[in-house]
């Protein structure tokens, strides 16, 4: 039997790219799912894609980028199913612009939907965990919450600093059952390049050839179930791109020559 099975997971980004490949994933280890994303419509045909019961999926549209409403969210999922055994904070949004040219504005709004977006949602969810005494948490960072990279500035910073609050929250939280894994993905052939904000607030509309070439969002929610069976702490999914990792720590005055000599894009 999946140790999945009849288990509340809410997924946020629901709508497409891992965030879709998790909601199938999960639904096919039996799991009861909560999907959310700004696209209702399009959460809607996630949902009449996946092999699971109506009764076992609820549709929760949500912008990240509204903290408000974090509780009022997270209660209606009480409401639903009684309690919350995973949260997986998917959403978020990436970025192609020099700092230079990008305004302070779309500095903030990364900050907003990425990190503060995140911490709300996990915020509100945590006190029922610790109530229910058992519980795993999610935070979808990036290799770019590692290192630094052309027209990311704002994205990496907003990956950087999901890692120092959900490091510190599984230190503060370890005695309790409730689990924390960060997932670093790398290359993974999802809509984020086409779907990232430039300096003027619009879509970058442009499929990084990086991307294109990267490993699948079905492999990537895999690994990330994987992960969690595991208990692992901290997950790199992805292909050659995080060799990157171990030259940096190793060899950082290496790294450094190695990563500015790559294409930026």
């Amino acid at each position: 039997m999946s140790s999945n099975k009849n288990k509340v997971v809410w997924i946020t980004g629901a709508s497409s790219g891992i965030g879709e490949a998790l909601a199938h994933a999960f639904a096919n280890e039996g799991a009861i799912l909560v999907l959310s994303a700004r696209r209702k419509e399009e959460l809607l045909r996630v949902r009449n894609a996946l092999k699971i019961k109506d009764a076992d999926v609820f549709i929760l549209p949500l912008d990240l980028s509204d903290t408000s409403k974090a509780a009022e969210l997270t209660q209606q999922v009480i409401s639903q199913f009684g309690r919350i055994d995973i949260l997986i904070n998917n959403g978020g949004i990436s970025q192609r612009s020099l700092t230079k040219e990008t305004p302070l504005e779309i500095d903030r709004k990364l900050m907003e939907v990425n990190y503060f977006g995140t911490i709300a949602l996990t915020k509100s969810v945590l006190p029922f965990m610790l109530k229910q005494r058992h519980g795993h948490i999610i935070a979808m960072s990036s290799i770019a919450g590692k290192f630094g990279f052309f027209f990311r500035s704002a994205y990496s910073a907003s990956k950087h600093a999901l890692h120092g609050f959900f490091e510190s929250l599984r230190m503060e939280i370890q005695h309790d059952n409730v689990n924390v894994l960060i997932v670093c993905p790398g290359k993974v052939q999802t809509n984020i390049s086409v779907n990232a904000i430039t300096s003027d607030g619009g879509k970058h509309n442009k499929m990084d050839e990086s991307q294109k070439n990267g490993v699948s969002a079905e492999f990537c929610a895999k690994q990330i179930l994987k992960g969690i069976k595991n208990n692992k702490e901290e997950l790199f999914i992805g292909g050659k791109e995080l060799r990157a990792l171990w030259v940096k720590r190793i060899f950082p005055k290496l790294f450094s020559k190695l990563i500015r000599k790559q294409k930026p894009e």
